[in-house]
């Protein structure tokens, strides 16, 4: 039965799982790709894409995309600190 939020294939789930505890440990990457940037700040895909290239955080390196999560969350902060709720 399909389960939002859970990944079908067991590759994606295991990598989904390699992040969280990567997380856990209090580490934390400053270049992922926009799968793992996902996982890591607990948005869909499209989402996440949409978020670093507002950030001007994109890299392309060999047909590979890599955010930059520093400033993506500086950017995340200058957005917050406009609207506060």
């Amino acid at each position: 039965m399909y389960k939002r939020g859970v990944p079908q294939d067991p590759e994606k789930q295991n990598q989904v799982d390699e992040v969280k505890q990567f997380l856990a440990n209090g580490m934390r990457k400053k270049w992922v790709r926009y799968s793992e940037g996902a996982v890591m700040y607990s948005m869909g895909i499209h989402s996440f894409m949409d978020l670093a290239k507002a950030a001007k955080a994109t890299y392309r390196v060999k047909g590979i995309v890599l955010v930059n999560t520093e400033r993506v969350d500086e950017y995340i902060e200058l957005m917050c600190a406009d609207n506060p709720e």
